[in-house]
């Protein structure tokens, strides 16, 4: 007689393919999910002081560089994010600059996620009060003071400035010396001088009566 083990079995293999396929089923949209946002900073539809410098977003896995894009639009649409979003584990952020005025804020991003599917979207939040980044700004007008000088500046001053002429000195004073020829001339007045005074010196002491010539000549 024929054995009815086979029949038996059919069914049961049916009933295990159709929970195989019911598994698979199932499973398929668990392993096609995508990156999702998880929350937004400053948050969606929130009122903050002032514009912060970085709007961050959070999602439930990290996100791929490629494909990564945030701009930040004022009310009047005007763009003021600036170079490119920073990505750190799951956060995204975008930096921010120039006048930021009191208002609403919209963010648009397109982010990929980690299977390459893009994520797109947008969120608003309100800023209180203007504020600015990367403005330079005028400094308050001060008196400087003089700064000091440094030995380097004045050896630069001193080899740029024109060398001054020396001061012309005054002419010496010349010495009084008495030259050889006035020496001579006054001894000579001294000597003819002093031969005149023993020369009258002499005829005073002379008798009176006698002659000028010699005495003691014999007479004939």
């Amino acid at each position: 007689m024929p054995s009815r083990h086979p029949a038996r079995l059919v069914p049961a293999a049916l009933v295990g393919l159709v929970l195989a396929l019911g598994t698979l089923v199932i499973g398929a949209p668990a392993a096609q999910a995508h990156n999702a946002l998880q929350g937004t900073d400053p948050a969606e539809g929130s009122t903050v002081p002032v514009m912060p410098e970085t709007v961050t977003l959070t999602f439930n896995e990290p996100a791929l560089f490629v494909g990564t894009e945030i701009m930040v639009h004022t009310a009047d649409e005007t763009m003021v994010n600036i170079g490119p979003p920073v990505l750190v584990d799951n956060t995204v952020s975008q930096a921010v600059t120039g006048e930021l005025p009191a208002g609403e804020y919209t963010v648009i991003y397109r982010v990929t996620s980690a299977d390459g599917h893009p994520i797109e979207g947008q969120f608003r939040f309100t800023a209180a009060e203007a504020t600015s980044y990367g403005v330079a700004t005028a400094a308050p007008t001060m008196t400087a003071s003089p700064s000091p000088t440094t030995s380097a500046e004045v050896l630069a001053d001193e080899s740029a400035a024109p060398t001054a002429s020396p001061t012309a000195s005054a002419p010496p004073v010349p010495e009084s010396r008495v030259s050889g020829g006035v020496l001579v001339g006054v001894v000579g007045a001294l000597a003819v001088a002093g031969g005149v005074a023993a020369l009258l010196l002499l005829l005073r002491r002379r008798p009176p009566g006698s002659s000028g010539s010699p005495s003691g000549s014999l007479s004939e």
